[in-house]
C-alpha cells in the first residue's frame, strides 16, 4: 500500500522551538510545503547528525517555502531537554514535534509497534496536506539533507508544471523531459 496523495490526518500536537512550546496542527500545515522529518528518539546515536544536518540546510528549505518538522514519540519536555543537553539539538530552528501517542507515526505508517519508536521516515508534503513523496528506512542508516531539499525542490517543480518531469540527480534550472509518444525507447 503506498502513501502517495495520501492526506494528512487531523492532528494537534506539541512543539519546541525557538526555546518554546507550542500547538502546531493539520491546520498549520496547509497553504505551504512541508517536510515531516520523523526520526526514533531524542539522546540516541544517528539522529543528532541527521537533525543538525537538517538544521543546517533548513534558510535554504525556508527560502522555497517549506517547513521542517522533525518528529518522535518523545514527549516536547524531552526535546526541550535533549535541545539544552545537546550542542548539535542546540542548533535547530525548526519545530520539534512531539508525538507520544504515535498519532503522527501511525497515520503516516513509520511507528514501530515493537520497539514504540517511529522509524526514520521523511515526508514531502504539498500545500493540499498530500504526501507526495517518502522515504522509509532502516533505524541504523542516516539521511542526507541535501538529497531531501532537492527532492522537495523536484516535487515542487513537478507541481507546478504538471506536463514535465525531472530526470534523475535534476537540480534547479536544469533541462526537465516533457513525456510525449516520440519520446518512448529514446532515453
Amino acid at each position: 500500500m503506498t502513501l502517495l496523495q495520501h492526506e494528512l490526518t487531523d492532528f494537534k500536537v506539541q512543539a519546541f522551538q525557538n526555546n518554546e512550546f507550542h500547538e502546531v496542527t493539520k491546520e498549520d500545515v496547509l497553504g505551504h510545503w512541508s517536510v515531516f522529518f520523523f526520526y526514533p528518539a531524542d539522546f540516541t546515536f544517528v539522529c543528532p547528525t541527521e537533525l543538525e544536518d537538517l538544521a543546517a540546510k533548513y534558510e535554504d528549505f525556508k527560502k522555497i517555502g517549506c517547513e521542517i518538522y522533525s518528529v518522535s514519540c518523545d514527549t516536547h519536555f524531552v526535546h526541550k531537554a535533549w535541545h539544552d543537553a545537546n550542542e548539535k539539538i542546540a542548533k535547530i530552528q525548526y519545530p520539534m514535534l512531539a508525538d507520544p501517542t504515535a498519532l503522527l507515526a501511525r497515520d503516516l505508517d513509520t511507528y514501530n509497534e515493537v520497539d514504540g519508536m517511529a522509524e526514520r521516515g521523511d515526508f514531502i508534503v504539498n500545500p493540499e496536506g498530500k504526501v507526495v513523496a517518502y522515504e522509509v528506512i532502516s533505524s541504523n542508516v542516516g539521511r542526507n539533507a541535501d538529497e531531501l531539499l532537492r527532492r522537495v525542490q523536484a516535487s515542487q517543480f513537478v507541481y507546478e508544471h504538471g506536463d514535465q518531469v525531472c530526470p534523475a540527480k535534476w537540480q534547479p534550472g536544469e533541462d526537465t523531459i516533457e513525456p510525449s509518444l516520440d519520446l518512448v525507447g529514446l532515453l
